[in-house]
């Protein structure tokens, strides 16, 4: 058997298994090739190099067992192989994170290394917060963007820092991301010139219903409260303290976006596109966050 038609044949095993995509993958042919090529020991890239490479009887199996173990588990593959890709970065992961896959990354570096965020940032950009950082998946995408910034990266959770710590280790980026545990502002060090953050917001209706790969997650990371909003109602109330003059407070909702403008209405913030859509990151700048915090 190929390479291609034995990642087709587990594309189809997937598929009728029902399993739930969204975890750095979107379907099963490329969840199927995701798992495939990792148990065989092949780059994701290499597919079209080895699509018509003749696979053993071994190979096959254990290729076959992993993507078994996908089935049965219903764990993210991320989880199976402790491996995700974010804008093309490679991170560690396991169940101390959720899997990355926070929009907000592509509004730092796109493809060609330029990111939607360069209009609202200058040459006074030097510090900036990775507010609920889990994995330190964004805060490593900021530092790698902005050679010249230096980043913090916060979290209420000691085993999520441990996967950060191991994240930002693997990118040679200790010099100039500082992990602080941190329920939310409380231990930060700031002023920040840019806050990035993608908090826990799924409301309870939403976490009733999430799919078993959502739960294999860590429930800190997703509960956001009955409308979502708990943790992000401090965040706005509390942003401005922790910034400089011309910072923005860049956050992630998700699709929460009837629960936000229902709890922050005259609050000024304008959306971003990204793959996800136009209502899922907004920014805010830190003038509008006093005015909405001083009413």
């Amino acid at each position: 058997m190929s390479l291609i038609d034995l990642i087709t044949a587990q594309s189809a095993r997937l598929k009728q298994a029902g399993v739930c995509f969204g975890h750095g993958t979107g379907n099963a042919f490329d969840e199927a090739a995701w798992l495939v090529l990792w148990a065989l020991g092949l780059p994701f890239e290499s597919l079209e190099a080895h699509a018509q490479q003749d696979l053993s009887r071994a190979e096959q199996a254990k290729a076959e067992a992993l993507v078994t173990q996908r089935i049965e588990s219903r764990r993210p593959a991320a989880y199976l192989t402790n491996e995700a890709w974010l804008q093309n970065v490679a991170f560690f992961v396991d169940e101390r994170v959720i899997v990355p896959r926070s929009y907000i990354a592509e509004l730092l570096a796109d493809a060609e290394g330029e990111g939607i965020l360069d209009a609202w940032l200058s040459e006074r950009t030097h510090r900036v917060l990775d507010l609920c950082t889990g994995s330190g998946c964004l805060a490593v995408i900021a530092a790698m963007a902005y050679p010249d910034v230096e980043v913090d990266a916060a979290d209420i959770s000691a085993p999520a820092l441990e996967v950060a710590r191991i994240n930002v280790d693997r990118h040679g980026l200790a010099l100039r991301i500082h992990l602080l545990q941190s329920d939310l502002f409380s231990n930060v060090r700031g002023p920040y010139d840019l806050i990035v953050c993608n908090p826990p917001y799924v409301n309870h209706e939403s976490m009733s219903a999430l799919p078993a790969e959502y739960r294999a997650e860590p429930a800190l990371a997703l509960q956001g409260g009955a409308d979502g909003m708990d943790l992000i109602r401090s965040i706005v109330r509390d942003a401005a303290r922790h910034m400089t003059k011309d910072a923005v407070l860049v956050l992630e909702i998700g699709h929460e976006r009837g629960h936000f403008e229902a709890a922050f209405a005259r609050l000024e913030f304008a959306w971003l596109e990204t793959g996800g859509g136009h209502d899922q990151v907004l920014l805010i700048p830190r003038d509008s966050l006093q005015r909405w915090s001083a009413r």
